[in-house]
């Protein structure tokens, strides 16, 4: 059996740019307001890790709870339409330039697998983007969780039939994948470190690269 690198989609493979498009739907009444756009979409990407760590719930409602939530917390009023835009956005994203010529590089030497806190038909429209034949495509809809609970990791293993030391996880998410992952020994785990952030030595053994195309080649492909 071919080892398996496994991928986050969003921010990893995709442009997963929530903020641009969130700011989008609301800079004018942000503006209206005087409320600190920095602040705003702070508070969102938090939410938006709280809003996993409960009970399941599809991934399209934590998208608009999400929403709904920063928006109250800054005095914004909420309409239904806000979230569907957001939504209709996120059907839209593409790839990192550079993704696809590695992922297929890479599909000549292993197996390749997303795991993505998605739903099924919201992530068809990423992997069409990418144009690329995975092997698997795992969700959060299909393993009942989100990362960075054990149970996605624990459906990814069961899902393809692999443990952990057959498993390459590469991902951008510090907090919903590389600092998790720690938990499970033999899995060799790879940062996508596009923006710049700073790691913490708390939770090596990890690698680090700054995009994908540096990954075949540190894969010997």
């Amino acid at each position: 059996m071919r080892k398996l690198v496994s991928f986050d989609c969003y921010r990893t493979l995709i442009n997963f740019d929530t903020r641009t498009a969130t700011h989008e739907i609301v800079k004018d009444r942000l503006a209206e307001l005087g409320v600190d756009p920095d602040q705003f979409h702070h508070d969102a990407y938090v939410m938006r890790f709280q809003g996993v760590l409960d009970e399941y719930l599809p991934y399209r409602e934590v998208v608009r709870r999400t929403l709904r939530n920063v928006m109250t917390l800054h005095g914004l009023e909420y309409r239904d339409e806000d979230g569907e835009a957001l939504i209709d956005a996120i059907k839209k994203f593409t790839p990192f330039r550079e993704v696809p010529d590695a992922l297929r590089r890479l599909k000549g030497e292993y197996d390749i697998a997303i795991l993505s806190n998605s739903e099924d038909d919201l992530i068809t429209y990423a992997v069409e983007a990418l144009g690329v034949d995975f092997d698997h495509v795992l969700t959060a809809e299909q393993a009942g969780a989100y990362k960075p609970l054990p149970q996605a990791f624990e459906y990814l293993m069961t899902a393809t039939g692999r443990g952990p030391e057959d498993i390459i996880h590469t991902a951008q998410g510090w907090e919903y994948d590389i600092m998790p992952t720690k938990r499970y020994p033999g899995m060799r785990r790879i940062w996508v470190n596009r923006y710049g952030f700073p790691g913490s030595e708390a939770f090596q053994p990890y690698e680090e690269i700054k995009d994908l195309s540096e990954l075949p080649p540190l894969l010997g492909v």
